[in-house]
């Protein structure tokens, strides 16, 4: 019992305690205040960028050209896209956000988010593909350019008043491998081993 009433007092006094610690104004130091440098910020991405499209691309390019219309039926997969319909997606969806992060109207042909319907082939999904990657590439040299207006994007949970262009651009770095662990699932379903993961 005395045991029991012991931690029960401790365990109250390291409550108050941190109860306290919050209530307390906090210092800041200011000589080592981790402000945003639109430089520093723009190379971070770019190489970033880099890495992701690098990754993205082989992976697509992996695909065997007769298996870009496949798409799983074991298991849980019914009315998912195909594996080109996936990168016509996620192409479109690039270039929707670099518009957003440029503040210009996206492309007309990124349709509901599926790309253009003109696109088929593995070469021309490609080509679509490495063009949403320019299209990125130009939001992510615009960071920092003031005169340059962000637009909030249909397709983003960020909403006018929280959308910046930094955000938009890290969106995109999310969902490419949101969709890179998709491509990779697809490729190994088919019996090919991600360039990643190669030795």
């Amino acid at each position: 019992m005395q045991k029991t009433k012991w931690i029960t007092v401790l365990v109250l006094w390291f409550a108050a305690a941190s109860l306290w610690a919050q209530t307390v104004p906090q210092v800041v130091d200011t000589k080592n205040d981790a402000s945003l440098d639109a430089r520093q910020e723009k190379r971070a991405l770019e190489s970033l960028m880099k890495i992701v499209e690098k990754e993205i691309i082989s992976a697509v390019d992996a695909m065997p050209a007769d298996k870009f219309g496949f798409a799983p039926t074991d298991g849980e997969f019914k009315g998912v896209r195909t594996f080109g319909q996936m990168v016509k997606h996620f192409s479109a969806t690039n270039h929707i956000l670099a518009a957003a992060a440029l503040g210009v109207e996206p492309p007309a042909e990124v349709g509901d988010e599926l790309g253009p319907e003109s696109v088929r082939t593995k070469a021309e999904i490609i080509a679509y593909l490495k063009g949403s990657f320019v299209h990125l590439d130009k939001a992510v040299e615009a960071i920092g350019q003031t005169n340059i207006p962000v637009n909030a994007s249909p397709i983003s949970p960020l909403k006018r008043g929280e959308v910046t262009r930094l955000a938009l651009i890290t969106e995109t770095l999310l969902h490419a491998y949101d969709h890179y662990g998709q491509m990779v699932e697809y490729l190994r379903m088919n019996g090919v081993v991600p360039p990643a993961s190669r030795p």
